[in-house]
């Protein structure tokens, strides 16, 4: 899942950044709103965290940009106005849900969580034979253990746990799963369904390779290995 900040404040938009990253989440941040308009209409986002007091242009003027493109990213918005008259109008304008500063990171956190599941469509569990992927708590469990997964692992998981029988290219994996600036090959991303694939291996799913297409998350026709 890949997410964009949009925040004029460094020290908030570094915490929260870093707090998503820990969980699997890649972010990417900007701190003014005609960088957020330039970053939504070039960028795929699962989510927008978006201040309405940017400088340069306005979240809310972000906000009714990205609607009018017929965008349905889901966006939470952050700000220090509190007022009723501030709530309604950016919910008007097309927000999913609304914060006032100061919050609660695990507030915000379950926010997000909420937000994403209902953007794809996704129970909080993910269920796939034995295998479960908690996008509450961010962690999966096989046979009821949980797995030891690098944060990386995790958020691969996730994507294609989501789109479980469909098929996921690695362009939209890199997409989805990686920040700014990180310099993800698509030898790396056959790097991690490799990892991926030795943890899953004694289960009943499996990761298969649709040779220059991408791959496909599904249940495998074979019993599990003891």
């Amino acid at each position: 899942m890949r997410i964009l900040i949009a925040e004029d404040d460094r020290i908030i938009a570094d915490g929260l950044g870093r707090s998503l990253r820990q969980t699997g989440y890649a972010v990417d941040w900007v701190a003014n709103g005609v960088d957020a308009d330039n970053a939504l209409t070039a960028g795929t986002y699962d989510l927008v965290i978006l201040d309405i007091g940017l400088p340069k242009l306005s979240g809310l003027d972000v906000l009714r940009r990205l609607r009018a493109r017929k965008s349905n990213v889901p966006v939470l918005i952050l700000t220090a106005l509190d007022g009723t008259s501030d709530r309604v109008k950016g919910l008007d304008l097309g927000a999913d849900d609304y914060m006032a500063k100061p919050f609660e990171l695990p507030e915000l956190e379950a926010r997000v969580r909420a937000l994403t599941r209902r953007s794809t469509g996704t129970a909080p569990v993910i269920q796939c034979g034995a295998l479960s992927f908690d996008q509450k708590d961010r962690c999966a469990l096989l046979n009821g253990v949980m797995l030891d997964l690098s944060a990386r692992e995790l958020g691969l998981l996730e994507v294609l746990m989501s789109r479980a029988g469909r098929l996921v290219s690695k362009d939209q994996l890199v997409e989805h799963m990686c920040s700014w600036g990180e310099e993800v090959s698509h030898n790396a991303i056959e790097v991690y369904v490799h990892r991926l694939r030795k943890k899953l291996e004694s289960s009943d799913v499996k990761i298969a390779n649709v040779r220059g297409l991408g791959y496909c998350f599904e249940k495998s026709a074979q019993e599990p290995k003891p």
